[in-house]
């Protein structure tokens, strides 16, 4: 490209219309003014780690790792690189493998069936219900003699039907994985996420409700001889107190500054769910009486959910969120595409009704810790605003 095209008056014409295309008065979320509210915190902790030459495998990810645990209410936690190795070294923990079946949601981020792949297991994908948690009634139907593990995903911050799906991994002998990726605080009967199968999951990637600045994740869990397998295996299968490699493992260990960031940020937890569950809370006065809008529970006999994601469903979804990018409110979809239709992923298709009509409707809202009242009000006239034009 010319200097003369490169600094035309056109080409800035046409650059102004994408970087104001890009800008949005609400974002989905702000990290930087995020970082700007911890910014002596997280950078004492980084630069402690920096000036001590703590990058691998040093305290602070022992620290993060105790007060994770600590905090789900388990006996252990193994800090991992992704919220994908966690599912991965969780499931090969469970004894996953080749001519195993691993049941699972149609409606949940490639990850989480990746990971079965991954253990040589196949994914039997079954739909979820209008919360979008796994549906347990269409659980015992998709076990047969194959099947190993449940892999139950607590979406959005809500945890799943836990006590029928433990009871029902009893009855038939078979492990539960907890993909809590997006989960983390959330409770079920008063009991955390991650806390009540064989292991919880989690995924600290920077826009979870518990993000590092890069990605992470962790395994929380009170097996002792799954914790250990998954800390050999992100670190190439090796004890790194006796040097043994005991498998062929993988390089996906937590780095301590990433691990001295999120035990900073851990400690912050508990507020930011307060506050994101009266964000919710918001968002659910603003939005309730609208007939084509579904909106998320809020029941609290038994489920105290963390609002990873404030998803609302209509029909009319498309053009809800086009009309809210007019209004300059940013919103996210999760997912557009069911993962059968990516050929590379080589799926069946399952029969999964619900999960098909979610992937037309659902459409996620601005929600973090740094989401105000006031922006809810504003995203809350817009939504009222379209909706009194439709028929």
């Amino acid at each position: 490209m010319s200097a003369q095209r490169r600094w035309s008056p056109q080409w800035k014409k046409s650059c102004c219309k994408v970087i104001a295309a890009m800008s949005y008065h609400i974002p989905f979320i702000d990290p930087r003014s995020h970082y700007v509210k911890l910014k002596p915190e997280i950078d004492q902790a980084i630069i402690d780690c920096l000036a001590n030459g703590d990058l691998v495998n040093r305290h602070q990810l022992k620290d993060f790792e105790q007060h994770l645990a600590e905090f789900v209410g388990v006996k252990y936690a193994v800090g991992v690189n992704s919220g994908y190795h966690a599912l991965l070294f969780a499931l090969l923990g469970a004894g996953v493998g080749p001519g195993h079946e691993v049941i699972t949601v149609a409606h949940t981020f490639v990850a989480t069936v990746s990971a079965i792949v991954h253990c040589g297991a196949q994914p039997v994908l079954i739909d979820v219900g209008r919360d979008f948690n796994m549906n347990v009634d269409l659980i015992e139907r998709a076990i047969t003699r194959k099947t190993k593990a449940l892999l139950p995903v607590h979406l959005n911050g809500r945890v799943c039907e836990m006590d029928r799906i433990l009871a029902l991994a009893d009855k038939h002998g078979l492990a539960v994985i907890e993909d809590a990726a997006q989960a983390l605080g959330a409770t079920f009967d008063g009991k955390r996420a991650g806390s009540q199968g064989r292991a919880g999951c989690f995924s600290f990637y920077p826009f979870k409700v518990l993000g590092g600045f890069g990605d992470g994740g962790a395994i929380t869990t009170n097996d002792a001889a799954l914790a250990r397998m998954a800390t050999l295996l992100r670190y190439n299968g090796e004890d790194r107190a006796t040097g043994e490699y005991h498998y062929h493992g993988q390089t996906a260990l937590l780095d301590n500054v990433q691990a001295a960031v999120l035990d900073v940020k851990l400690r912050h937890l508990p507020e930011w769910i307060a506050h994101r569950r009266r964000i919710a809370a918001a968002y659910h006065r603003g939005l309730t009486g609208i007939p084509q809008l579904q909106i998320p529970q809020f029941d609290e006999a038994r489920h105290q959910d963390i609002f990873q994601n404030y998803v609302i469903r209509t029909r009319v979804r498309d053009q809800l969120r086009a009309y809210l990018k007019e209004e300059g409110i940013e919103t996210l979809v999760h997912w557009q595409k069911p993962m059968w239709e990516h050929a590379g992923l080589g799926l069946a298709v399952p029969d999964v009704p619900e999960t098909l009509s979610i992937c037309r409707e659902v459409l996620s809202l601005p929600m973090s810790a740094e989401t105000t009242a006031a922006q809810v009000d504003v995203i809350v006239a817009a939504v009222r605003a379209f909706f009194s034009t439709q028929p």
